[in-house]
């Protein structure tokens, strides 16, 4: 699904992060929706993220709830969070959430059909998925 404002990719022309995604398995509950949207967060983002140690101080920490439709992909996204400074970050985290959809059949899971993540971003404008750490 294109961001808000964006026209989708022409054929062929989608960026290889997009390509590489395998099929989200279905989920069964919050936590293995949780666990699998972060694996494609990473997945469909990779030149925004990073991993290993997060640093002491943030550049800022927007935080989403993703509320899906039962095949996985994104009907709504809330803003839970809104970063302080770097405010710029808050697209960035809507549009990688959108990247990374779909996030698997959520038709077994009791509903609402939602999860929160946490976007720890650093002073580079990266981030780590908080369920990640």
């Amino acid at each position: 699904m294109a961001a808000r404002g964006k026209a989708p990719a022409a054929p062929g022309t989608q960026p290889k992060s997009l390509l590489l995604l395998e099929p989200p398995k279905p989920v069964r509950n919050g936590e293995e929706l949780r666990r699998q949207a972060a694996q494609r967060l990473v997945a469909a983002n990779p030149d925004q993220i990073y991993l290993g140690q997060v640093p002491d101080i943030l550049l800022a920490i927007p935080v989403l709830e993703v509320e899906l439709r039962r095949d996985g992909t994104v009907k709504n996204v809330h803003v839970l969070r809104r970063p302080g400074q770097a405010p710029e970050t808050l697209q960035m985290a809507i549009d990688a959430v959108h990247r990374a959809a779909p996030f698997g059949d959520v038709s077994r899971m009791p509903q609402p059909w939602k999860f929160t993540e946490t976007f720890l971003f650093n002073d580079d404008r990266r981030f780590k998925p908080r369920t990640l750490d």
